[in-house]
């Protein structure tokens, strides 16, 4: 009789630990979440391999997984295809689905400048403002990305049409640079570290500076917030602690970047995002590190900027009525640890 209850006991708690396990690999799988980012080597999207570098995510029970994907454009499909859970990317883009009638919002927002600078090939010395790029061949990362649209937008408000010049998509990094050495291109728009590497060479010259907030506002007329973490509307809210988890880690993030300097963030760095040349790297952060927000809360006056500057060309946009308040939340920042 002993030996029976003793077998009953057992078999009892091994179906108890059986379904503990069981729960807690449920538990597990629920927290992962696959991020796709425009070009993680951008530093303009530091953060996010910088959270995973710094085991933030890992600290908040989440196993993320960071995929690279160069044209923010391809980025938000793949959310949009329920492939991946969220975008590092820009926010324009919640405004511009918005007019598709698709709802995503920011959920972090980790600049409060787009970081973006357009670059003009050395071998064409006409080209002294976007009047002139009549005729020309642009660079951006891809045709719907956010370099697109703002290149669209500078060229718009200094007097062309849409049918005077053509965007041509090339990425970012040794493909930018290769496009212009070989004049495919005869200006673009890129961001560090390849407006470094161009710089360095000589091969180019800055046209418009959007590295800093003042040059931003120049050009621009406000604050233009641009690199976030977006993700559906939907998602977020049928997953509210696994976005406040993915809040607190980024938020910690941004705090690490507004308190350390530009060499100390480096060194947590990936070595091959210095292409052989750390020193650039560094200086090209410590330039623009000041984009970066310290919080990750929306710049109240941003969403405003973007939407104007959409308003002149986008399609998507012209004509609609846009709910700002439904392309990003601040409740999730302002939660966090």
């Amino acid at each position: 009789m002993r030996s029976s209850r003793t077998l009953f006991h057992t078999a009892a708690l091994s179906l108890v630990m059986t379904a503990a396990s069981l729960g807690a690999t449920a538990a597990h799988a629920a927290d992962k979440i696959s991020i796709m980012v425009g070009g993680y080597e951008k530093q303009i999207y530091l953060p996010a391999k910088l959270a995973e570098s710094l085991g933030y995510f890992k600290d908040e029970g989440l196993d993320v997984e960071l995929l690279n994907e160069p044209a923010g454009v391809d980025a938000e499909n793949e959310m949009l295809a329920g492939a991946v859970q969220g975008v590092v990317g820009f926010y324009d883009h919640c405004i511009d689905l918005q007019g598709k009638g698709k709802f995503v919002e920011s959920v972090v927002q980790f600049s409060q400048a787009p970081g973006e600078v357009e670059l003009v090939s050395s071998k064409h010395p006409e080209i002294k403002s976007p009047a002139d790029f009549k005729g020309k061949s642009l660079g951006v990362t891809g045709l719907g990305s956010s370099t697109n649209f703002l290149t669209q937008y500078l060229a718009v408000k200094n007097g062309l049409k849409l049918g005077d010049f053509t965007s041509v998509p090339v990425g970012a990094g040794q493909t930018f640079i290769a496009a212009m050495q070989q004049d495919a291109i005869q200006a673009g728009m890129t961001t560090e570290p390849t407006i470094s590497r161009l710089l360095k060479t000589g091969e180019a010259k800055v046209l418009i500076d959007m590295r800093s907030m003042d040059g931003t506002k120049a050009v621009l007329g406000g604050t233009y917030p641009a690199a976030s973490l977006y993700m559906q509307t939907s998602w977020v809210d049928d997953h509210k602690e696994e976005t406040q988890k993915l809040a607190n880690a980024f938020v910690k993030t941004l705090h690490f970047i507004n308190t350390h300097s530009a060499a100390e963030i480096a060194d947590k760095m990936p070595k091959d995002f210095y292409v052989g040349d750390k020193e650039g790297y560094v200086k090209a952060l410590e330039n623009g590190k000041a984009m970066f927000t310290a919080d990750g809360v929306m710049p109240e006056d941003g969403p405003k900027t973007v939407l104007a500057v959409l308003s002149e060309f986008s399609k998507n946009v012209q004509g609609k009525t846009i709910d700002l308040s439904k392309t990003y939340t601040t409740a999730f920042v302002k939660n966090a640890k």
